[in-house]
């Protein structure tokens, strides 16, 4: 019952890391012109 109380807490922490990592992506455009990016690895330079 003890370990509850640390596995909660840092289930919560960690659901918060991940979503404060999914805002900073798309803030800083990661989610852009996504169609775009897969047909460039296809082209030849």
């Amino acid at each position: 019952m003890d370990i509850l109380f640390i596995l909660i807490p840092l289930s919560v922490v960690m659901a918060l890391i991940v979503l404060a990592g999914l805002w900073w992506a798309v803030y800083r455009g990661q989610f852009e012109d996504i169609e775009d990016e897969g047909k460039r690895i296809l082209e030849d330079d």
